[in-house]
């Protein structure tokens, strides 16, 4: 039997920690989780260079589409 992780724990895990990509993390999507992260990161540490203003938008266009993809990635753990 598969282990399927909590759909409402997903989500309360993206409302609050979405920009690290913990909710990843929980989902088992370990590499993808490591992206989130780093690239928010890199995107608040380069604010003052205008770069993290290109970057920051790609990673909250991210989870906003993580918003629907959440209960699949729920269902099927890796």
């Amino acid at each position: 039997m598969v282990n399927q992780k909590s759909i409402a724990v997903a989500y309360i895990l993206w409302f609050f920690f979405g920009m690290l990509g913990i909710h990843r993390f929980y989902t088992g999507r370990t590499g993808t989780g490591i992206v989130q992260l780093l690239l928010s990161l890199f995107g608040w540490a380069t604010t003052f260079l205008i770069i993290g203003w290109f970057i920051l938008p790609i990673v909250g266009i991210w989870l906003f589409i993580d918003i629907f993809l959440i209960p699949g990635l729920c269902r099927n753990p890796r």
